[in-house]
């Protein structure tokens, strides 16, 4: 984890309440997809936990959704500002002994962390297919940004309006097209999931953060080894370890 001053160069619109926010800053203490960061915002007491979706050496992309006050101060701000970050943070999805042919599944905001996912594992020479899950056809980001990567996509949207009506469950390619998964999203959508799927598999989950550093205790979950900070310990976990 580092502290830093991190730069918003550019900020564009992807649906109605989700938008695509990079900074210039230091990304040394980024080691694994689905890791976050805490964003310090004039007038709000508590950071806002971002996962972060995509980055490169000085460059990280961050997909938001407005759902309150911190999020919408976010959407708000212009490139060319500054905001303090704690960079690095948690423990993101696991690479080793990766299968050849591993499943994503994404609910709503969930794809955002997939993304880069993907890419790490295509590096590693895996061939990945996604499933994304969405309210609606408007709802729907980044099926064309994991389509450019030569990733399989398959589309669910709850009101049928693109892709299969349903969930990410609904829409799932025939096994055994895939040897493990990797799943962000909604906690019932991880709780079904990994109920319904057989093998092995990796959850990132969503919870409400104080500190982000597992100082505060404030976002621990049940697991077989008794409780865990999502933060720290965390987010991903494996699917054998949650108690649901």
């Amino acid at each position: 984890m580092k502290q830093g001053v991190y730069t918003l160069t550019h900020s564009r619109a992807l649906t109605r309440d989700v938008r695509e926010l990079r900074f210039e800053g230091d990304t040394g203490p980024l080691t694994a997809p689905g890791q976050f960061v805490n964003i310090r915002l004039d007038g709000c007491f508590l950071r806002r936990p971002i996962s972060v979706c995509d980055w490169e050496k000085g460059s990280l992309v961050l997909i938001i959704k407005v759902v309150g006050r911190g999020t919408a101060a976010l959407a708000g701000l212009r490139p060319g500002t500054k905001l303090d970050l704690l960079c690095g943070l948690g423990n993101g999805f696991t690479l080793a002994h990766c299968p050849a042919r591993p499943l994503l599944l994404g609910g709503g905001l969930g794809a955002a962390p997939l993304y880069g996912l993907a890419k790490a594992l295509l590096r590693q020479g895996a061939e990945p297919a996604a499933v994304l899950g969405f309210g609606s056809r408007a709802d729907v980001f980044y099926e064309q940004e994991f389509r450019a990567l030569g990733v399989p996509v398959h589309i669910a949207t709850l009101d049928g309006s693109a892709g299969v009506p349903g969930t990410v469950l609904d829409a799932l390619p025939p096994q055994p097209q895939y040897d493990l998964f990797y799943a962000c999203g909604p906690q019932p959508m991880l709780k079904a999931a990994c109920g319904a799927l057989p093998g092995p598999g990796f959850v990132s989950l969503e919870e409400r953060m104080g500190c982000g550093f597992g100082a505060c205790m404030g976002c621990s979950c049940q697991t077989t080894a008794g409780s865990k900070r999502v933060c720290r310990e965390g987010p991903v976990f494996a699917k054998e370890e949650l108690v649901w």
